[in-house]
């Protein structure tokens, strides 16, 4: 027996849930970063609502909301004049037990999840890099390079790379890594400011020729400023200061800023890795795709697929389900990263690029196309579920089949909450805490179905019937197979309970006694 079935290289949020999610399964990691200490700069700053659901099926969730700053709001404003508004908290209600973002910056998340890690011995082993690794057709061989210089060997079963857009693990392999670079340099501030838009919401600014996006902080007047640095001026990259910035779009927006914290500039690419799995060495985060930071998707997606390996990793390595499972995560993450570069890029470059053309549409489409759009509540939700990444779905895949009412196979399981009736009863989403497979039925569930699930280990959860239910998509006694993620598996109507039998034997999937 191996000490390590799972080597992870790269300890950022990435890499730990991934550590969590194993350990949590009973897989044995090895978790290894090359820095000596967590990152001290505050950097990926926004937990989206589907991040949160995975939280509280680790319970983290609650820690990071309490710890955090929750924001329900965002303004977009056009040459000064505010054109928008979009109420995070109404447009999300009923949609996830989390109808928000929450502000909580990378230095305190990432001690919040080594504290969790730690808590089941695992602790991370810092500056411990890769050096190379065999990827064998019997397990992943590693030499490693500890903190003395020294080196070692590490045998594991599988290796997961975790480890940033410059990903050793990657190179290691050969995938090519295409894309791009945006022509514009941007500078990211956390400062100490007054003003009328440091008030606890996220504002968009769009100017003639400038962007700037101002995010709430913890903590009076604190917030963070990203924008555009002046061409004639982002030359000289590696002396920039703030003093360099632009000030013309902040004093039009009354802002006044006492105090930089930190100031850093950075170019923002867009790639997508030509594959996110080889043999026994797998991708995830920024190893594997990388994008423009609207919407703060960039943490939220690594997280995603690390829930969605860490499952799948756990079942094959523990016997529970036969290898193919391991060849659905590529095509699952893989389509949503590419989705989401092309998405990012398109809004990414109305914002940003010179031209009459593009400044046209910010100064004069954006103010008329976006209030308009905000009067329609689909409209609103369809913006809470594409920015909250609760639309996130896997139709059509292998491992997602079925329809029973408006649900497909590969939807996230929709969120019912607790009756007003009966408040004290728990939500849909409270059994997901298991991470086990396991059986939704909204009504009552057939004998047949009964004994499938009782011989097979599956746990069953029967809820009432309700409009909520009906409203949310689901077919009455209909059977909803779902996933250790959260995700639906296999929809099935209640005319047809010989297929759950059918899929569990096809994928054979075997829950832990």
């Amino acid at each position: 027996m191996r000490d390590t079935q799972v080597l992870i290289v790269g300890a950022g949020p990435t890499g730990l849930v991934l550590a969590l999610m194993l350990t949590r399964l009973g897989v044995r990691v090895r978790i290894i970063d090359k820095t000596a200490e967590p990152g001290t700069t505050s950097r990926a700053l926004v937990v989206h609502a589907r991040t949160l659901e995975f939280y509280r099926q680790l319970g983290l969730a609650d820690a990071v909301v309490e710890r955090g700053l929750k924001f329900i709001a965002a303004r977009l404003w056009v040459a000064g004049r505010q054109v928008g508004r979009i109420p995070f908290g109404e447009m999300g209600k009923g949609i996830s037990p989390f109808p928000y973002m929450v502000i909580f910056p990378q230095d305190e998340h990432e001690p919040l999840l080594i504290d969790a890690l730690a808590q089941f011995g695992v602790n991370v082993e810092r500056r411990t890099e890769l050096v190379a690794f065999i990827n064998g057709d019997d397990g992943v061989h590693a030499t490693l390079k500890r903190p003395d210089g020294s080196e070692e060997r590490s045998d594991a079963l599988f290796v997961a790379g975790c480890d940033g857009a410059r990903s050793r693990v990657r190179e290691s392999l050969g995938i090519g890594f295409p894309g791009g670079t945006y022509e514009h340099l941007f500078y990211v501030a956390d400062v100490e400011a007054r003003g009328p838009v440091i008030n606890g919401e996220l504002h968009a600014v769009l100017d003639d020729a400038d962007f700037l996006a101002v995010f709430p902080l913890r903590g009076e007047k604190h917030g963070r400023l990203i924008g555009t640095v002046r061409d004639d001026v982002a030359a000289k990259r590696d002396t920039l200061t703030w003093s360099d910035v632009s000030s013309h779009v902040m004093n039009r927006m009354g802002i006044v800023v006492d105090k930089v914290n930190w100031f850093s500039t950075y170019h923002v690419h867009h790639r997508v890795a030509e594959r996110f799995r080889a043999g026994r060495a797998f991708l995830l985060g920024d190893a594997a795709h990388i994008h423009s930071p609207v919407g703060g998707q960039g943490m939220n997606t690594g997280i995603g697929d690390a829930v969605n390996l860490g499952w799948k990793l756990a079942a094959v390595i523990g016997g529970r389900a036969d290898q193919q499972l391991l060849a659905t995560y590529q095509p699952e993450r893989a389509a949503f990263a590419n989705r989401l570069v092309a998405t990012t890029d398109r809004a990414f470059t109305i914002v940003t690029r010179n031209g009459p053309i593009a400044r046209r549409v910010r100064l004069d489409v954006v103010p008329r196309l976006v209030p308009l759009l905000f009067r329609f509540t689909r409209a609103r939700r369809f913006m809470f579920r594409t920015v909250s990444q609760t639309a996130i779905t896997y139709r059509g895949e292998d491992l997602n089949v079925g329809k029973a009412g408006e649900v497909e196979g590969g939807d996230r399981l929709p969120w019912l909450a607790p009756e007003m009736e009966a408040p004290s009863t728990q939500d849909n989403y409270a059994p997901l805490a298991s991470l086990e497979w396991q059986a939704h039925v909204y009504g009552v569930a057939s004998r047949t179905i009964q004994d499938v699930c009782r011989e097979r280990g599956i746990a069953l959860h029967e809820f009432a019937w309700t409009a909520s239910a009906h409203r949310a998509g689901f077919a009455r006694d209909a059977v909803y197979l779902v996933r250790p993620d959260g995700y639906v598996g296999l929809a099935m109507p209640a005319s047809m309970p010989e297929a759950l039998a059918t899929y569990l034997r096809n994928w054979k999937i075997e829950i832990a006694r």
